[in-house]
């Protein structure tokens, strides 16, 4: 039943979405997204992000676009988690669906692929889904990326790291073979070596397995001080089952790139997501200054009004993805694609997501991550240039913990 609700609401919205793209006063944003499938769970972070800003935007007037008035629309095709599908359906926005502008999906590999599309037909895209520096290392001038550098996502950990007694000194680096894994793993092992820590173990598993069992026997056996892990939130889930089956008990540390700030990971592990590590390049703060919201503090309860769940860095970096097209189109006065794409380039604004929203010349932003940590079932920010609250340091064995 519920099922069925959502997809009545998701069918309303699409329909008043067509609806409006007819008029000659709007500007409409095209997506594909993964409602369906395997990344589903997170795909829903953009969807409602991409929505509810689209709909905060026009319930305050709209944008003004060279002296004229126009509402932003959302045209959103389900990709069903599949690549290739992906490529298709960006190919039918701009073609069959003629929408004015371009946001992302969710995952560095549909964005590395999607983001040639952009390039090909000149389209600019603004995408919160994709980390990995491939991306961005192909000299493209129409993609734009709200989530910070993959390769950078360890480097407040590792950092913090030479300021925690006792300082880890042997890590277990695991990471998946997809482009954001593969990524983030090769910048970390570069920060390990420069803070002369050995990695004892290095693996990397197969995107979407299941089963860690003989990695988490390479790490028992090696006896680390930490264990630094990147993959998807059900991977990470299921690593950390599995760590505690088999008693994997790293002496100081296990960090997480994904998971750790999200409602879903904490109910679904209880007790047990208690102590894990991760980052965020977001979390609502009422020094994020917003032109729509307020605040992030007022994104976030409004999100949570809406959609009856918390927003975490993904709803957040998707919608200061709308929020750059809303201000680039201004800054340009003219709906023209290299028009907007050159604004967007170029400005620096304050969002609901960064002090400085702006890209660099790659495209990418820049942002650091915050350490956070699970304790007693909330999530505590850490680190980020300075501690931030105190950690529970170092983590407790499996049988010894309350």
């Amino acid at each position: 039943m519920k099922n069925s609700i959502v997809a009545l609401a998701a069918a309303a919205a699409f329909a008043s979405s067509v609806g409006l793209a007819r008029a000659d006063n709007v500007i409409t944003l095209g997506a594909s997204v993964q409602l369906t499938g395997s990344s589903a769970n997170t795909g829903r972070y953009y969807r409602d992000a991409y929505g509810l800003t689209i709909a905060k935007i026009n319930e305050a007037g709209g944008i003004k676009v060279g002296g004229k008035t126009y509402k932003l629309a959302l045209k959103i095709l389900d990709n069903q988690s599949d690549v290739n599908l992906s490529v298709r359906q960006y190919v039918q926005l701009i073609t069959s669906d003629k929408v004015n502008f371009l946001l992302g999906p969710f995952a560095s590999n549909f964005a590395l692929s999607d983001s040639s599309i952009a390039e090909k037909y000149q389209i600019p895209m603004v995408q919160g889904g994709g980390a990995s520096t491939q991306i961005y290392t192909r000299h493209y001038k129409y993609i734009f990326g709200t989530l910070p550098a993959a390769d950078d996502y360890y480097a407040s950990t590792i950092e913090m790291f030479g300021k925690l007694q006792p300082k880890p000194e042997t890590v277990a680096l695991v990471a998946a073979d997809d482009s954001f894994d593969v990524s983030v793993a090769k910048g970390t092992r570069e920060r390990l070596k420069a803070a002369h820590m050995k990695i004892a173990v290095d693996a990397t598993y197969r995107e979407g397995n299941s089963d860690f069992s003989s990695i988490l026997t390479q790490i028992k056996a090696a006896n680390v001080d930490a264990i630094l892990w990147s993959g998807h939130e059900t991977e990470a889930l299921n690593f950390i089952r599995q760590m505690k089956s088999l008693n994997v008990n790293p002496k100081d540390y296990y960090g997480f790139t994904v998971g750790v700030p999200t409602e879903d990971f904490r109910k679904a592990l209880g007790k047990d997501a208690n102590y894990a590590f991760g980052m965020t390049s977001w979390l609502p703060s009422a020094t994020l200054k917003d032109r729509w919201f307020g605040d992030a503090l007022g994104f976030a309860k409004a999100y949570k009004a809406k959609f009856g769940y918390d927003p975490d860095y993904h709803a957040a970096s998707g919608a200061a993805d709308v929020e750059t097209f809303a201000v680039a189109l201004e800054k340009a006065g003219s709906l023209n694609p290299k028009a907007v794409r050159d604004a967007i380039a170029k400005i620096n604004f304050s969002s609901l997501y960064a002090l400085h929203t702006k890209y660099g010349e790659n495209g990418q932003i820049i942002l650091p991550q915050i350490v956070v940590q699970i304790q007693d079932g909330k999530l505590v920010p850490i680190y980020s240039d300075q501690f931030l609250n105190k950690p529970q340091y170092p983590v407790p064995p499996w049988n010894k913990r309350g």
